[in-house]
């Protein structure tokens, strides 16, 4: 099996986790990876790396992600989702467009706290797990971007939506918000995640059929690109640093076979490397 992306649909009802070991199981390979997190309740896709690709996911982690969901009025859990248990119930007098107004207000850059049932880390435990065990620990909160927060349909109960936010982003927390500012609560019920960066839902496959990767260079298609000559990409790949390149942030680069030696990024006199894959 070679070196690659894998564009998954992971079911609902398991870990991202779990996704990555039936793609293991399936490829009959060890490493793999996955970039963006989703929760078990949540489906959709998530982008794995085999081989020397998992080295790359960490370049993928500040591509904006869209999602479609739904979130119930009326109703309060307290993982803010369909997998936690209700601890509030209130009746729903909203409109369409009190609706509407209450998601468009959302929309642009906040603070956002993480939920106490996340993976988020707090003195080196999980939040969900402290939960949990009855301790109530609190994230600091983090800015996230909003940039879409459309209303799909709502039958007076249930709201359909679709969402365009920054990496990091809770989109339960988005439903929660909602809620309080409808005076009703609500969780989210159901959650898709159809796009990261360019990456599609459209274009994934089932865990259990992962098919041929993508190949390397697809991990940093969103990154700018300098081809070297010969002589460069002979140093780059053994791990060299280059001249300075003038390119803000990380950049590939490649060798006149336009493969994908590396990604590298300028310091203040030369451009030195982050990952070098040959």
């Amino acid at each position: 099996m070679s070196d690659g992306l894998l564009l998954i649909d992971k079911p609902r009802g398991i870990t991202s986790h779990d996704a990555v070991d039936r793609v293991r199981r399936a490829l009959g390979v060890r490493k793999v990876g996955h970039a963006g997190t989703l929760d078990p309740m949540a489906t959709g896709l998530l982008v794995m790396g085999v081989g020397r690709a998992t080295r790359l996911l960490r370049f993928l982690g500040d591509l904006d992600k869209e999602y479609q969901g739904t979130a119930r009025l009326g109703e309060e859990t307290d993982t803010l989702d369909a997998d936690g248990e209700v601890v509030r119930t209130a009746r729903v007098r909203a409109s369409r467009e009190e609706v509407a107004a209450a998601m468009a207000v959302l929309t642009g850059e906040a603070e956002q706290r993480p939920p106490r049932y996340s993976a988020v880390k707090v003195g080196g435990r999980r939040l969900h797990r402290a939960a949990r065990a009855g301790q109530d620990l609190e994230a600091p909160p983090r800015t996230v971007r909003v940039d879409a927060f459309d209303l799909l349909g709502f039958d007076g109960r249930d709201v359909d939506f679709r969402v365009v936010c920054s990496s990091g982003t809770y989109v339960r927390v988005l439903a929660a918000d909602v809620g309080a500012r409808l005076g009703s609560g609500a969780h989210l019920t159901r959650l898709v995640r159809t796009r990261i960066g360019s990456f599609r839902l459209v274009d994934a496959v089932p865990p259990d059929r992962p098919g041929d990767p993508l190949p390397p260079e697809a991990a940093v298609s969103h990154l700018p690109r300098l081809n070297l000559d010969d002589e460069e990409a002979e140093a780059a790949s053994h791990g060299r640093c280059l001249g300075p390149t003038g390119i803000e942030g990380p950049f590939g680069a490649f060798g006149e076979d336009g493969q994908l030696i590396g990604v590298f990024r300028d310091t203040e006199t030369k451009s030195c490397p982050e990952v070098v894959l040959s």
